[in-house]
Parts: C-alpha cells; sequence; structure tokens
C-alpha cells in the first residue's frame, strides 16, 4: 500500500501479504500523534510546509530524507521542543506546547545524553525524579527498565564503563522508566557500529511488540527505516506549494517479528527499497 500524505492508502499491484497477529495497529479514532497543517519556520526559511500525518496507537513510524529536509524539526514540533510557525501537533488528542511525561525522546548523542557521575541506575532514576516518583517505587522501576534492555547486571557502571551500544540502552531505559504512550527517537544508531547497531534494532523491535508503544523514529538508513517500519514518512528538502515537505507516506506489509537475513532478502523489502532510494537525495 502507498500512502498519501492526507493519511489515505492507494492498492499497489504488488500486495505482500498481511502481516501477522502478533503486531497489529490498532484502529483509534483519537490518534496518539496528528499533524495537523504544520509548518515550521527557522531562520526565515521554511524547514516544513504545511504538512497533516497522523500516527495511531502501537505503530512504528519512521521518517527519512534528505539532509536539511526537517526530519528532527518535525520530530522536535511533535516532542514540543519547537513549536509551529502554523498549524497544530496534536498528542493524545490535546494541543503540544511543551514536553510531557506521555512522549519520551531519545537522542542521537548517547554520550552527552547520560550524566557521567550518576551510575547506570542513577541515570534511569532521573526520569522518575523528575516525575515525583516516591522513592519508595523506583527502586523496581528501575529494575524493570534495565531488564527490559538487558542491563541489570551493569546497574552500578557509570556511563564510561560501558560500550556505545550500552550507553544507548542506557538512555533507553531511562525512557522506558517514565512509562511513556511515546518514543520518539532521532537517530538514535548511527553513531553505532553495524553489528551494535542490527542488535539494537531488533531490542527496540521487540520490545516495543511487547510494551505496545508508539514509535516515530528518524533515520538516514533507508534499510533501518523499512526493517523497523510499519510506515515510512519520505520528507523532501526545499518544499514549495507544488512539492511539499511529505513526498509519501509509504506502508510496510512485512510481517513481524522480522529478521535481519530473511527480512532483507524480502521481495517486498528489495521492492520498498528501490521504491524509496530516491527520496533520500540519491540519483
Amino acid at each position: 500500500m502507498v500512502g498519501r500524505p492526507d493519511g489515505g492508502t492507494e492498492a499497489s499491484e504488488d500486495e505482500a501479504q498481511p502481516r501477522q497477529p502478533d503486531r497489529q495497529v490498532k484502529a483509534d479514532p483519537s490518534p496518539v500523534l496528528s499533524f495537523d497543517g504544520v509548518a515550521i519556520h527557522l531562520g526565515g526559511r521554511e524547514i516544513l510546509s504545511p504538512t497533516s500525518v497522523q500516527v495511531g496507537q502501537g505503530e512504528f513510524v519512521c521518517i527519512i530524507g534528505p539532509s536539511g529536509c526537517g526530519k528532527t524539526t518535525l520530530l522536535r514540533a511533535a516532542a514540543g521542543f519547537v513549536q509551529p510557525s502554523g498549524g497544530e501537533v496534536r498528542r493524545l488528542g490535546q494541543v503540544v506546547n511543551g514536553p510531557s511525561r506521555e512522549a519520551a525522546f531519545v537522542f542521537q548523542d548517547y554520550g552527552r545524553a547520560l550524566l557521567p557521575w550518576r551510575t547506570v541506575a542513577g541515570n534511569v532514576a532521573l526520569a522518575l525524579e523528575a516525575a515525583g516518583v516516591p522513592a519508595a517505587q523506583r527502586p523496581e522501576r528501575i529494575a524493570r527498565a534495565l531488564k527490559t534492555v538487558n542491563l541489570s547486571a551493569h546497574a552500578d557502571k557509570f556511563p564510561l564503563q560501558l560500550s556505545g551500544g550500552m550507553q544507548q540502552r542506557a538512555q533507553i531505559a531511562r525512557c522506558l522508566a517514565q512509562e511513556p504512550r511515546l518514543l520518539m527517537m532521532d537517530e538514535p544508531f548511527g553513531a553505532l557500529d553495524a553489528m551494535t547497531r542490527e542488535s539494537l534494532q531488533d531490542e527496540v523491535a521487540r520490545l516495543v511488540r511487547e510494551s505496545g508503544l508508539t514509535v516515530l523514529f528518524v533515520t538516514h538508513d533507508l534499510d533501518e527505516a523499512i526493517y523497523l517500519g510499519d510506515r515510512v514518512i519520505a520528507l523532501r528538502a526545499n518544499p514549495t506549494p507544488e512539492k511539499p515537505s511529505v513526498a509519501a507516506v509509504v506502508d510496510v506489509p512485512i510481517a513481524h517479528p522480522r529478521n535481519q537475513l530473511e527480512t532483507k532478502e524480502h521481495p517486498e523489502y528489495l521492492r520498498l527499497r528501490r521504491e524509496l532510494y530516491h527520496y533520500l537525495g540519491h540519483h
């Protein structure tokens, strides 16, 4: 299925097999996240032309596009870090005016996201301290979050004692500890080596299936977007009225759970890769 920016879909000639029932996007009349004519101007330049997209409960939606097209800006608007110049962002039906504990943000630079003088458990505790969770309840939630990302054995280590992949898992654990409805991830694996990246992709995919989290995920990596996403939103740089920011919204109808080898050899995966390749600015 090829989606339109307004949320509609058009049937493709080559339909893939439907998703397996272990993960289904629930029909929700009140989407977790909606962009209604959102336009963003920074420094006198239009970064995003009016954009309308909805993200449903339990969806994993990836955003791709060339550098400077506004991927991170759109994500930050969803988080409440950036206010639109026009239109509205709604999260759980409410207009987004700032950050909320309902939404957690995973940054690309995990080295700066973690406090070096706090242990892994101490960094996870930050989310609970900010939320005003009683001290007696924190150890159990910290332990649960660390177990989810397979860091239980490293709770008392400091960030500099961890590999890059483990530091990023610690940041994800901190986000999970606040029990968000929406997880936003800004190229979270971009600085990692290929093997660690694939391992964390699978870990996040598992986590999302088990928790039912809704995810908005920015990446420069087309393979990552297709492998993880239920849908892929392709943005274009330098939008115009004739060519708005959202170039395409494409469904990824490949069954879950996915596999790093078999999924990437799937005919539908290869077809989508070819279809989306030019949206990254490749010629």
